[in-house]
């Protein structure tokens, strides 16, 4: 029989979430925060190259963190709330 996940029950998937979309305006405050400050640093060493250098280097580390805080959150999320420990393992049978 499948088991109940808590994110089944309402008030913690509420809790979860607003803890998730908390963390991830932290994330985004963090990553455009070192954004500025790495294109400040390129804009001091190199000049003024192109500016499609700067759109291109602001995109790659941009997506590049949230992506990895989007992940991590959901992480974070899964295993914060028990869902994890309700997912049935069908092959931990099978190395008894």
């Amino acid at each position: 029989m499948v088991r109940k996940s808590p994110l089944d029950d309402p008030a913690t998937a509420a809790h979860a979430w607003a803890r998730y979309r908390r963390l991830m305006r932290f994330m985004f405050a963090l990553t455009v925060g070192v954004v500025i400050i790495a294109l400040t640093l390129l804009y001091r060493e190199m000049g003024m190259v192109s500016v499609h250098f700067f759109i291109a280097t602001a995109l790659g580390i941009g997506i590049a963190m949230l992506l990895m805080s989007a992940l991590m959150g959901l992480v974070f999320l899964s295993s914060g709330t028990g869902h994890d420990e309700a997912v049935e393992n069908s092959l931990d049978e099978l190395e008894e």
